[in-house]
């Protein structure tokens, strides 16, 4: 019984490497050769695959000086060329995993055959392949199927027919690649734990060191951990670790590697690897630290949004320069966390920086006084605080600037022109008011009504007083006059692009709505119909808003009425240092220059004495020349601060980023809170905000003037 079931595995033997090598070297009839015909057609491809596609590596943002600000990746991998890798670490894996790597020509017969026979007939399932067959393997599954698991499977399935197809690539490849090629290809591909690929990486993840400096007894653990990376992982199972790290050194004595003793010697070591954990760099804008990392991500989202894919902005190995100036936006974090703590509940204060100019607006500087990160309780978000559209209270009456916009273009009034400012207001236009309105003449609806902040303004003044000291009524009546349509065009215009693209409540937008709340994306949903509620409240700025967007509104208007994207980008490179182009929109000219150099004009006073903002402008001794804007919203939920110098751009705002019904209070710098009836405004948090950081940003600077106004918008009447 014994001979005869010896005599069957001999045959069965002898036909299963009958069928192997004919199903790498030729097709054959039959179903070996079906399998063998199958693998053929594939050879050439993947071959081509393995030579044409690169493997993952890591994208690098950097500010605009070229400093590294984050890695952004799914694979850590360090590329490493042959020379940068240590001898002891090649002599490791080539002991455990192929000490015939040197002799054979990709295919190892004698293991090839031994895992086919144990694997097809029920025995314990065994890999016994090459580097070189393990190369392919790891390609295909870590670049090739990367993300694909159906071609992961396929990739690692135990069958004749993926042997086959494994070894006749690897075959191919001992024809075209040198064993010293190999080997670093296969030592820059395979996983090790924890997204870490590749021995470049690995050596520094493990050892803080890099791969030509790795020791025997380090290059004895990495090599032991190919074989499978989770469980020989050295902070999570140091022992396993041990004893696979001590069976490879016993390898390297077998192949005449390593001295006995020595191996004894190293076998007693610790396995040295960094305390804690791996040292590498986090994998996405959390690298970029608490206080850059709101850049970051705005780079990231605006790449996303202009041509890139995320998958190929993580794999890619892009190095991406930005506009981010480090002392800007370390100033702009500072000045934010000194108006309001960090951990102060349901509050947050951004300030966006933007560089003017007639072809293009660069962001120099995102920040929130609230850091970067995912632990709220020590003050931490990843929401896009300074850049995102939040319906967390408006901009209040820095919305006038488009009012007043829209009152130059349609020629309302001039800069220099009378307006009425009345106390208290009833349009005759707008519908939708306060208890305090007389009735409308149209059923359950009342005249739009409003009154200013104060009973202290004059019942006339000048354009640019009103934009010096913001009387609401004056707006409302500006509106009426210049027309609902044009001024929220010229919001849109000037910069409001996304915001004006979300609707009223912060929801997706609607143009086929009734609802005047959600189709504001559209001008033609502000203007007053006759039976329509109106929306005169726009220009008090009730709606959401994204920050960085108002700072590009007074971008727009300090570049002569050029309206560019907002960009963080400088350039982009790839692996090769190629550039890369982005699809960003072209700048144009939004608004005539003399119109928005005359807007500059009449708003120049804000700083002033008298102006909403003078008071913080004093505090610092501010004396450039500039323009400004103050906003707060009904019931002192949110205000803002917006304003210029010929050399830089910034908006800052106060919100409650978790909403909620109630005010802000203002106790003075760092003492900002949440509170049920509010007394911030415009020109106390924010404005203290975008001059205290803007005064140490232009210290050293040259002083320059504002263009000057245009004759034709000064007067009209």
């Amino acid at each position: 019984m014994r001979k005869r079931d010896g005599l069957f595995k001999m045959l069965g033997l002898c036909l299963l490497a009958g069928v192997l090598v004919a199903g790498i070297l030729f097709p054959v009839v039959g179903a070996a050769g079906v399998m063998s015909n199958q693998a053929s057609e594939t050879v050439e491809s993947m071959s081509a695959e393995l030579a044409d596609v690169p493997p993952p590596q890591i994208t690098t943002v950097t500010d605009k000086d070229g400093e590294p600000l984050a890695t952004l990746y799914e694979q850590y991998r360090i590329p490493t060329a042959p020379e940068e890798i240590s001898d002891a670490m090649k002599w490791a894996l080539v002991s455990v995993e192929d000490r015939r790597f040197y002799d054979h020509h990709g295919v190892d017969w004698k293991g090839t055959l031994r895992a086919a026979i144990s694997n097809t007939t029920g025995g314990d399932t065994q890999g016994a392949s090459t580097i070189t067959q393990q190369y392919v393997k790891n390609y295909l599954i870590n670049v090739i199927y990367r993300g694909d698991k159906v071609g992961q499977e396929k990739a690692q399935e135990q069958s004749i027919a993926r042997k086959l197809k494994e070894a006749r690539i690897a075959i191919q490849l001992e024809t075209k690649m040198s064993k010293s090629q190999i080997l670093t290809g296969y030592l820059n591909v395979v996983e090790f734990s924890r997204q870490i690929y590749g021995v470049g990486a690995a050596a520094q993840s493990y050892f803080d060191t890099t791969a030509d400096k790795l020791s025997v007894s380090q290059g004895a653990l990495l090599a032991g951990m190919v074989n499978n990376p989770s469980a020989y992982d050295p902070w999570n199972n140091p022992e396993k670790a041990t004893e696979r790290r001590n069976f490879v050194l016993d390898k390297m004595v077998e192949n005449r590697k390593l001295a006995p003793d020595d191996a004894e010697q190293l076998k007693a070591e610790p396995l040295g690897v960094v305390p804690e954990g791996p040292s590498k760099p986090a994998s996405n804008c959390v690298g970029a630290g608490p206080e850059d990392g709101f850049f970051c991500q705005y780079v990231e989202d605006y790449l996303l949004g202009h041509g890139m894919n995320k998958d190929d902005l993580y794999t890619g190995g892009y190095t991406i320069r930005t506009t981010m100036d480090q002392k800007a936006n370390h100033e702009a974090k500072v000045s934010a966390e000194n108006q309001v703590s960090k951990t102060q509940d349901n509050v947050a204060n951004t300030l966006s920086l933007v560089r003017p100019g007639k072809d293009r607006h660069e962001v120099v500087a995102l920040a929130a006084n609230r850091d970067y990160g995912g632990d709220p309780e020590q003050g931490e978000t990843f929401y896009a605080l300074p850049s995102g559209v939040y319906n967390t209270g408006g901009a209040g009456s820095s919305y006038k600037i488009f009012t007043a916009a829209a009152t130059l273009q349609q020629r309302v009034a001039g800069i220099y022109d009378t307006i009425q400012s009345p106390n208290f207001h009833v349009s005759n236009v707008f519908l939708g008011g306060a208890d305090r309105c007389p009735a409308a003449p149209y059923p359950s609806t009342t005249w739009y009504c409003l009154g200013n902040a104060s009973e202290n303004y004059p019942p006339q003044m000048t354009l640019q007083t009103a934009l010096q000291t913001s009387p609401n009524t004056a707006f409302v009546i500006l509106e009426e006059q210049a027309g609902m349509g044009p001024v929220v065009d010229m919001a849109s215009k000037l910069g409001m692009r996304k915001t004006m693209a979300s609707n009223m409540h912060g929801g997706p937008v609607d143009p086929e709505s009734d609802d005047p709340a959600r189709n504001t994306s559209q001008a033609e949903s502000f203007k007053p119909t006759e039976n329509g509620p109106g929306n005169g409240s726009f220009t008090l700025g009730p709606s959401p808003l994204s920050g960085l967007e108002l700072a590009n509104v007074a971008a727009t208007i300090m570049s002569g009425g050029t309206w560019c994207p907002p960009t963080p980008i400088k350039e982009v490179l790839d692996r090769n240092g190629n550039p890369v182009p982005i699809e960003e929109a072209p700048c144009e000219q939004a608004v005539e220059e003399g119109l928005a150099n005359s807007l500059a004009v009449g708003m120049s006073k804000d700083h002033e004495p008298g102006g909403t903002a003078a008071d913080a402008a004093a505090d610092v001794g501010w004396s450039r020349p500039m323009i400004g804007k103050t906003g707060t919203t009904q019931g002192n939920g949110s205000a803002t601060f917006v304003g210029a110098t010929p050399q830089l751009a910034g908006a800052a705002q106060v919100f409650r980023p978790e909403g909620g019904s109630g005010g802000l209070c203002d106790g003075g710098p760092g003492n900002v809170y949440t509170c049920g009836e509010g007394n911030m405004f415009g020109g106390k948090t924010p404005a203290r905000t975008w001059f205290g950081a803007m005064t140490n940003i232009m210290e050293g600077e040259p002083v320059r003037q504002l263009p000057p106004s245009a004759p034709a918008y000064e007067r009209m009447r």
